[in-house]
């Protein structure tokens, strides 16, 4: 197996990750392993005094970005195909193009927040697809210029 094929397999492992993560977040956003989470940026918005409803809301946010997560797996999976099947510089370059994107702005909002869990999952997040997509991006583009 070349290394081709296991930069593949590495972003399409880092989608259906999403994919799953996506599907769960509804289910497990208000489940007891997340209340120092919870506890962390209720006390960061609210101070001492955390109003009841800020919980529910917070779950809820949670929870509705659990399908917004969904959605762009199915979208990186299918730029992911294409790239795939076709040699596709283009869309190795969008999918880079959507992580430089999001993770600068998805890091700094976290950071403003203080919330440092946000901020380490996205660097790993980072770490783990921007190398292999980079790696395609080129491999691609060398064979299509051939």
């Amino acid at each position: 197996m070349d290394l081709r094929t296991w930069a593949v397999r590495l972003t399409y492992i880092a989608i259906g990750a999403h994919l799953v993560v996506g599907a769960v977040l509804p289910t497990v956003a208000n489940a007891a392993m997340f209340d120092g989470y919870h506890r962390a940026l209720e006390t960061f918005f609210w101070g001492a005094d955390v109003p009841a409803q800020a919980r529910a809301q917070q779950v809820w946010w949670i929870s509705l970005f659990g399908p917004t997560v969904q959605a762009a797996a199915l979208w990186m999976g299918a730029l992911a195909w294409m790239g795939d099947r076709q040699r596709n510089s283009f869309a190795w370059g969008a999918l880079i193009a959507g992580i430089v994107l999001w993770a600068p702005q998805d890091m700094l909002i976290s950071l403003r927040a203080e919330c440092w869990a946000n901020v380490w999952l996205d660097l790993f997040a980072v770490a783990g697809m921007l190398p292999p997509l980079v790696y395609l991006f080129f491999a691609d583009r060398q064979k299509v210029e051939a």
